[in-house]
Formats: structure tokens, C-alpha cells, sequence
């Protein structure tokens, strides 16, 4: 299976596939916006705002699996556009470890372990896909989406 086969749902409801944005690099993290890491936030739309227009799509994928996204996914848009200004696409709310993970973190964590083997950790952790549609990276929940510009750069 290809990261392309698979659809996604919007906070607004509307699904799509991934194979929207082949031949785009991706940029996909699982947040929460109760969660203490959150100034991520403004890290993404920052790589957002400097790379959209070379094709990459930033896209945001919330979770309530540690306890910081109590919310709908139209909650969590909500707070993400009102307290960071993202413009970024942010998904309905999702299982990103477990028997009822969504199909994306099932396909990520495959194709890319982390320390703790293929098991999100926390909030924000976060996977550049390249143009292809190859996991190339994946980078820890406390690390800043900005250290990844050499690699997106890579990508583009």
C-alpha cells in the first residue's frame, strides 16, 4: 500500500486522498492543541509559509490519545487558526498508536520506527514525505519542526 491509497478527513469533514499531493513532498505531524508543545504550531506554519509555493504541504493530524485534544477536530482548527495563525490543513481528530490508529500513523510508523520502535511517543512528532511518497524522516515530539529545513530542502 502507498501513503496515496490512503483518504484523510478534514476538521470541516471533508475527505480526500492523499494522492491529492503526489508528486508533493509532505510534512505531517500528529498535535494536540492543549498540549505544552504546542508553540510547534508556529514552527509548521512558519515551514508552511516558506515552502508552500515550492509545493510542500504541511499537514496536521490531531489526537486526543495523551489527554490534550478533548475537543472535535473543528475545536482544534479553531485554536490552531485563533492562537498560531495556521493556515495549514488540520485534520478531524485521530488514533495514532493502538488497534484503531488511522490508516496514515499505521503506514508512517511502518515505514519509519522511532526509538521506542514504530509507537508515537507523544504529540508533534513529525514525518517529511517526499515527492515519491517515501517516509525519508522522522523527527521526536521535543525537536523543532525548523531542524528539519535541510531536509525538506532535500525534498524540494
Amino acid at each position: 500500500m502507498s501513503i496515496y491509497d490512503i483518504e484523510v478527513k478534514k476538521a470541516n469533514g471533508e475527505t480526500y486522498s492523499l494522492d491529492k499531493y503526489k508528486g508533493r513532498p509532505m510534512l505531517i505531524a500528529n498535535t494536540a492543541s492543549q498540549c505544552g508543545l504546542r508553540g510547534q504550531y508556529d514552527d509548521l506554519e512558519a515551514l508552511h509559509q516558506e515552502y508552500k509555493d515550492q509545493d510542500l504541504v504541511v499537514l496536521g493530524f490531531p489526537s486526543n490519545q495523551f489527554n490534550q485534544e478533548p475537543g472535535s477536530g473543528q475545536d482544534a482548527e479553531e485554536a490552531c487558526r485563533i492562537n498560531h495563525g495556521v493556515t495549514f490543513d488540520i485534520h478531524d481528530i485521530i488514533d495514532v498508536n493502538g488497534e484503531n490508529a488511522h490508516p496514515l500513523f499505521k503506514h508512517l510508523r511502518k515505514e519509519a520506527d522511532g526509538l521506542m520502535g514504530d509507537k508515537i511517543k507523544w504529540n508533534f512528532t513529525k514525518f517529511l514525505v517526499d515527492r515519491d511518497g517515501n517516509v525519508i524522516s522522522r523527527v521526536a515530539p521535543t525537536t523543532s519542526p525548523l531542524k528539519m529545513k535541510k531536509d525538506i530542502e532535500k525534498v524540494l
